[in-house]
Parts: structure tokens; C-alpha cells; sequence
């Protein structure tokens, strides 16, 4: 029994399953079982006659002809609220198919929707197979299931848990309904499955928030897939979340060894220019606003050039009406969210405080566009390392660092098999366990040799699995002392979370529900469980003419995809490119697939998600739709 109060059984027929959970219950315990049926009916089995009667002498309320699909018809308001609602078996009665049976399901959790506590749960028990979900074994074919998982998110519930309902634990319990017969049937392999409600998807607003540049304070509007990841404050000293735990573990780490400051002065989440041309492709462009009002207009809306989607720039040209909308008298130049804390590498060396032989740490959230896959962040906590010493004496430097963030993650990581430093990109691929991704890849502000960070873990198939954390590079200091040189060493913190509490989704990481937090108060470091398990994905597919003469910017389609599911698109694959032999214009088809990791998805969100995309991506990338 979970520590619920009140408890309500439908679908019931003999009402032994009721007998038996009001035996196992306490005294504070109010249960209340009901049956679809009347009870002149019900009455003439003798079991159900006898469980009847027993409840009623316990105290137990027991109401007949309940519709289970229309349940607050059954409660006043305040007899609602219950903590945990039952339903084993549920059928629509004799040779009903799988369709019909949906239908009964999906209504049951539109209903229980209305008399469900807020953090109450719904007990589903199924046959063998009937769920649909990896916990049948065998599992059905998806569309010969009751696809449990996703009849239920049409009422914004989520698949908590699942276990076997095993009869020997429900002493009494008589399994009877077989095509609406007084007659018993399998519960072999039989699931109970356990749903919670999902939180609702927001509704985006716009965010301005504020930030310094060059000793300014200036307004920018918030590109609309980061609003409800800025200023989550993850790093704070009041924080739990296993990022800051790991980033404090690290600091802890290597103060033994180096002198060590942190550079706690405001850093500008705007950094301007200096990017290669591959990294202007993949950087969020800005325009700051240095008006005094915050809650002005946004510059550069619908510009003609530049094209803004959700306050971006896809197109690195700003128009003339870009500038006009300028204050006057201000020099309008191009900034972009910083892609990497290395972009303040000159900044701090500049600084008095900078010593030489002191290790100065920086730590704070980096934004990149960048292709969609579970394990590539377009936005994650980067904490820098920075020293600068003799010339000539970098090697040791980089082996120090290096030493130092294996021992402590090895400290956490029990599982850890191999650490290694990767000289090149090619080198870090040449192990096939080894995930590569945009968030830990050579950052061209350096120019000299860097050091790619892998580690791998021994998993419980007895096969490694391993992924790049972050990088280690060597460069000269500058002008200001031409006889040192600066060792850098950058941390993923999110991909150091997500190694060592077997996260596979870093939107996990982002994800506002409290049940994420809650597994690591007081910064304990553990395996994390998924509070929503095997959700429903729905697949569309979309093809198009690119434009001739222009390169299409695949980049920017994951990003606009990104930005219209409100990152619900997990995967996006190229299924075809054909070219037109008489014109010679290319058309591409790609396949989305779209799937929360925290939310109840519909398929009808999904569709209206869909078409949202084609009117996005026909605006921004002027494609033709075919």
C-alpha cells in the first residue's frame, strides 16, 4: 500500500480485489468502491452478494451504476479529490476490439482527470500485451495494442511505473468477467501500470532580460526555445541540481593541487564577432537593445534579410530597418549568445587579479544551434579551468588538469573503464563508444592543438558506452606577456551529470518537475529514475524543393524544429534527396519524430506541431512545400 487516504475502485465486478485492498489498509484509509452495474445485478453472484456485504460492515463506501468515463457525475466536488483511483481489467465487454477499448480508456482518464488529486495516481492493470510498452514481454505490434501510454496523455497523464500484478499479493482476489461471463481468465504476465500527471506544456511568452556589455546594461529578447532555460540559476549555492554538485566536486578537486580563484564578477551573456564562418552558422545572433525602457519593442522584427524566427538570426545580415530601429547614435554592430566561455579567455587575462600560476575558473550556461540527438545540447553549464604558465611547461600543466577531473570523476563514477585525451576529432571517432557532439568539439577562439576528454563507462551488458566531456587546449597568453602561455581546460557539466546519473535525455536536465530535483536533495549523486516511462512517439514526414542557387541550412531546420515543438523533436533523419533531371532543383524529404521525456504528448499537439513547422520553415528557408 502507498501512503494514500482515499482510495477509488471502479470497473468492479465481484468486488474481491476491493475485500482484498480493504484488508491490507489502516484505519485512515477511505475507500470507495464502485461498480458500473446495479446492484439487483451484481447481487446475484454469490461472491460479489458476500464482498458486498463484508465491505459495508468495514465502513467501506460501495456505490453502484458508476460510469467510469463520466466520473465527476458521481461526486459532489467535495467528495473528489481522491489520492489513488483504480481500474483492473477494464473491457468493454464481450468480443470488443482494441479500437473500442481505447475509446474506453482514453474517456477513463479524461474522467479521472476531474476527481484526482493533483499528485494523485491511476492503477491500470492489463493482460499480457495489452499495454503496448516495452514491459510486455513479448511486446505487441504497437497497432494491435491498447497503446495505454498514449490514451492516457490525452489527459496529461504520464506512465510512472510499472510491475507485475501478481495474484499471490491480492489475497482473495477472483479475476471473473471473461466476455462479460461470470467466468474467470488469464492474468498471466498481467502489468499494473501506475500514471501521475504530467505538467502542462507553457505557452511561450516573450522575455526580455538583461545582461552586461561593455559596461553597459542592455535589454535583449530572449530567443524563444531559451526562455524557459534562462536564469534557471543551476549553479547557485542554494542549488541541487546535480550540475552544480559535480561543477563544486571539480573545484574542490583541483584547489589541492593549484591556487585557485573564481571569477565571480558578472560575465555578459553577449560576446561580439570573432567567430569562424562554421561557428557564425551555429551561433544565436543578437541585437541588443540599449534603450532605458526593458519592455520596449524588440528590434528587428520581421526584417527582410535577416530573417528573426524567435528572436534569432538565420541569416547573419542585418537590414537597414534593423538599424534605423537602433538608438541614435549608438554603433550598431552584431552580437551573438555566447557559444563558449572561452570568448572571455582575453577578458580575464586583462584583469589585475589575472596571476599567473593561479587557476581561474569560470562557470555559466553556453548557447549553440546545433542538430538534434539526445545527446547534443544547444544549451548546457560549461565550467572553464584557465592558467597561465612558463612557456614550455604546458604539457604538465594540461596532465595536472587532466589528472585531476578523471580522479574526481572517477570518485563519482564507479562504473568508469577508460579516461582518455583524443589529440584530434578523428582520433575521439576512432572508438566506436565514444559519442561525439557540437558541445565539446575543437572551439576554433583556440588555435592551437586541443585535447578532446572521453571517458566511458563499464554498463551491465558487459559493453562500454562513453561519451566527450569537454576539452583541454594549450595557446599563447597575448601581447600582454608574450613569455607565458594559457592552458584552458572546458568541462561539460550537463554531459558530466548525464554520464554519472545515467540520464540519456539532457532535456531531462531542464525539465521544471519536481520529481527530477527531488532525486538529488543535499547534492547526492545517484542513478536517476525516469518519472515517464515509455512515451508515445508520433513520426511525420516532410518533403521540399530547396531554393535554387542557395545552400540549404540544415542547421536552422533543426532549429526552427527545435523551437516549434517546444523540443519535443527528438530525431530528424533524411530519408531521400532527389534531383530533378530536367531543372536540376533538389528535393529533400525528412522524417521528425517527436516525444516528451517529462510531458503527456497527443498526437493532436503533435499534428498541430507539424503544421506550425511547414509554415515556419517555408517563411524562414524559403523552401517549396510539395
Amino acid at each position: 500500500m502507498r501512503p494514500t487516504r482515499r482510495l477509488l475502485l471502479v470497473g468492479e465486478g465481484n468486488f474481491s480485489f476491493s475485500a482484498s485492498l480493504c484488508d491490507a489498509s489502516n484505519r485512515e484509509t477511505h475507500i470507495t468502491a464502485t461498480c458500473y452495474e446495479s446492484e439487483e445485478r451484481v447481487s446475484r453472484q454469490t461472491l460479489a452478494k458476500t464482498n458486498i456485504q463484508l465491505l459495508r460492515r468495514k465502513g467501506v463506501e460501495v456505490r453502484f451504476c458508476v460510469d467510469c468515463t463520466k466520473l465527476k457525475d458521481s461526486f459532489l466536488p467535495a467528495k473528489r479529490n481522491f489520492d489513488c483511483i483504480y481500474f483492473n481489467f477494464p473491457h468493454c465487454g464481450r468480443k470488443a476490439g482494441v479500437t473500442k477499448n481505447r475509446e474506453l480508456l482514453t474517456k477513463f482518464f479524461c474522467s479521472c482527470a476531474d476527481v484526482l488529486a493533483e499528485k494523485g495516481e491511476v492503477h491500470v492493470a492489463l493482460c499480457k500485451g495489452q499495454g503496448g510498452t516495452p514491459a510486455d514481454q513479448p511486446m505487441r505490434e504497437w497497432h494491435n495494442s491498447w497503446q495505454v501510454v498514449a490514451m492516457a496523455a490525452g489527459a496529461g497523464f504520464i506512465l510512472s511505473d510499472v510491475h507485475p500484478f501478481n495474484l499471490e499479493d491480492v489475497h482473495g482476489y477472483k479475476c471473473t468477467g471473461y466476455r462479460s461471463q461470470d467466468k474467470s481468465f488469464s492474468v498471466e504476465g498481467a502489468l499494473n501500470h501506475i500514471f501521475t500527471r504530467g505538467l502542462p506544456f507553457p505557452h511561450p511568452r516573450p522575455v526580455i532580460c538583461q545582461t552586461e556589455l561593455e559596461g553597459k546594461r542592455v535589454s535583449i529578447q530572449v530567443p524563444e526555445i531559451f526562455v524557459d532555460k534562462i536564469n534557471r540559476c543551476f549553479l547557485d549555492t542554494n542549488s541541487d541540481h546535480p550540475v552544480r554538485t559535480i561543477n563544486e566536486k571539480l573545484i574542490a578537486q583541483l584547489s589541492q593541487t593549484f591556487p585557485l580563484q573564481r571569477v565571480d564578477h558578472s560575465l555578459s551573456l553577449l560576446h561580439q564577432g570573432g567567430l569562424s564562418a562554421v561557428s557564425q552558422s551555429n551561433a544565436f545572433w543578437i541585437i541588443p537593445n540599449t534603450k532605458e525602457n526593458p519592455n520596449s519593442d524588440p528590434i528587428g522584427k520581421g526584417t527582410a534579410r535577416g530573417v528573426l524566427f524567435c528572436g534569432v538570426h538565420f541569416c547573419r545580415d542585418i537590414d537597414q530597418d534593423d538599424r534605423m530601429k537602433a538608438q541614435e547614435g549608438d554603433q550598431l554592430s552584431e552580437h551573438y549568445l555566447r557559444s563558449s566561455l572561452l570568448v572571455h579567455v582575453q577578458d580575464v587575462i586583462r584583469r589585475l587579479s589575472f596571476l599567473p600560476g593561479t587557476l581561474h575558473v569560470l562557470s555559466g550556461p553556453v548557447f549553440r544551434k546545433c542538430l538534434i540527438s539526445p545527446r547534443t545540447l544547444p544549451v548546457f553549464h560549461e565550467t572553464l579551468f584557465m592558467c597561465a604558465v612558463d612557456k614550455g611547461t604546458e604539457g604538465s600543466c594540461i596532465q595536472m588538469l587532466m589528472d585531476n577531473i578523471k580522479n574526481t570523476i572517477s570518485s563519482l563514477l564507479p562504473s568508469l573503464s577508460c579516461f582518455t585525451l583524443n589529440s584530434t576529432v578523428e582520433e575521439a571517432k576512432s572508438s566506436e563508444t565514444i559519442e561525439l557532439n557540437d558541445s565539446v568539439r575543437p572551439d576554433p577562439q583556440l588555435d592551437k592543438t586541443q585535447y578532446i576528454i572521453c571517458v566511458k563507462t563499464d554498463t551491465s551488458d558487459s559493453k562500454a558506452s562513453g561519451s566527450c566531456i569537454g576539452a583541454i587546449a594549450a595557446a599563447p597568453c597575448g601581447p600582454i606577456n608574450s613569455e607565458l602561455g594559457i592552458v584552458c581546460a572546458s568541462v561539460n557539466l550537463d554531459l558530466v551529470a548525464m554520464q554519472i546519473c545515467g540520464i540519456s535525455d539532457w532535456r531531462m536536465l531542464w525539465t521544471v518537475d519536481e520529481r527530477f530535483l527531488n532525486q538529488f536533495i543535499g547534492g547526492e549523486l545517484g542513478p536517476f529514475k525516469s518519472f515517464s516511462l515509455y512515451p508515445p512517439s508520433y513520426v511525420h514526414d516532410v518533403s521540399f524543393w530547396v531554393p535554387e542557387c542557395e545552400q540549404f541550412d540544415e542547421v536552422a531546420f533543426h532549429t526552427i524544429a527545435r523551437c516549434v515543438s517546444q523540443e519535443t523533436v527528438v530525431s530528424i533523419q533524411l530519408l531521400d534527396s532527389f534531383q530533378h533531371p530536367q531543372t536540376g532543383q533538389i528535393s529533400l524529404c525528412y522524417r521528425l519524430t517527436f516525444q516528451s521525456c517529462d510531458k503527456a504528448l497527443t498526437r493532436q499537439q503533435v499534428a498541430e506541431m507539424q503544421m506550425q513547422f511547414r509554415k515556419e520553415i517555408q517563411q524562414c528557408l524559403h523552401i517549396t512545400l510539395r
